[in-house]
């Protein structure tokens, strides 16, 4: 308990080394660590949740490393501590992060008011890492007021992470009139702001154009919430232009939202979801880890492969063979 308590202190005091040490704690999967990273969560939660919480995603090659970085440098400007938790895709060979986020925001990673963590997905839905909530939370007690969760922006990916932040930002890029091609309803559905980056030179008449166009797209669907009307809006993030316009942009987002009282309500929202989300990950480990359930798992699975078992009576097997204890 004392080890815990000591790491505690040195995640609110803002050390690095701790918090790195922490996240590794939580993020493991080792049953025998789960005890101890339970603890250092309860005792870090009232030091927790004083923070802004971004999501940011957007298809590869749309610059959201470039544009993180761009308004990583304009909040450390303004005074703020930034935590950058960078869901990488996990290498199928070792289970580690691909992208190398550090190697792709090398002016952020040398900012002493800059963390910067990538986590590599592994098995979870849509690719968002495990614990990135609680990585959030220790953040949070940490002293980072800004947390910014960057997604591979693939699969369900974009959903998961708009179910844990406060504000969603969707970067696209202008491609010459296939905008509203590539609009996924689902996803801008769930946003706050449309950010079309690479918005300079030649490229800024496309850029206008399809900022239009889903300003258009925008006011068919139904909004979050009555009180915001999801903006489009351009930026150049290798020339760091629109930047501040973006995060006043935020900023008027959460006054509003806070003075309606619907920022406090999304937080309550998401720690229900949050329990349940652990409830059900929980689950899944028990149950593959129940000895009757390991015992015939590569039999039923067989079965179910060659044909010769309807997947709804193997998935019945398992469960009834779950409950045997």
């Amino acid at each position: 308990m004392s080890n815990i308590q000591n790491l505690a202190d040195g995640v609110r005091s803002g050390n690095i080394r701790s918090l790195a040490k922490a996240i590794t704690l939580i993020e493991s999967r080792n049953s025998d660590h789960s005890r101890d990273a339970t603890t250092l969560l309860d005792t870090l939660l009232l030091d927790s949740g004083d923070s802004i919480r971004i999501g940011i995603s957007g298809v590869p090659g749309v610059g959201k490393s470039t544009f993180i970085e761009a308004l990583g440098m304009h909040l450390l400007q303004q005074g703020h501590k930034v935590a950058i938790l960078a869901v990488d895709p996990s290498s199928q060979l070792s289970g580690g992060s691909i992208l190398g986020d550090k190697t792709r925001m090398e002016k952020l990673a040398r900012e002493q008011n800059a963390f910067i963590r990538p986590s590599p997905s592994g098995s979870t839905l849509g690719g968002v890492a495990r614990k990135t909530r609680e990585t959030m939370l220790l953040c949070e007690a940490a002293g980072y007021d800004i947390i910014i969760v960057e997604t591979v922006g693939v699969g369900q990916s974009e959903i998961a992470v708009a179910a844990m932040v406060d504000f969603f930002l969707l970067l696209q890029l202008a491609n010459a009139g296939d905008e509203l091609q590539g609009i996924k309803k689902g996803v801008m559905e769930i946003a706050d702001a449309i950010l079309i980056n690479k918005a300079e030179g030649e490229n800024r008449p496309r850029a206008e154009l399809a900022r239009q166009q889903y300003e258009n797209a925008l006011h068919l669907l139904r909004p979050k919430s009555n009180r915001w009307q999801v903006p489009a809006l351009l930026c150049s993030a290798l020339y760091n232009e629109g930047i501040d316009e973006v995060w006043n942009m935020i900023l008027d987002f959460v006054t509003i939202m806070k003075k309606e009282n619907e920022f406090a309500d999304k937080r309550r929202l998401q720690a229900t979801d949050w329990m349940w989300t652990m409830v059900m990950d929980n689950l899944k480990d028990l149950f593959l880890q129940d000895k009757n359930v390991a015992a015939m798992i590569n039999q039923v699975q067989t079965g179910v492969s060659m044909g010769t078992t309807p997947p709804s009576v193997a998935a019945r097997r398992l469960l009834e063979a779950f409950r045997r204890h």
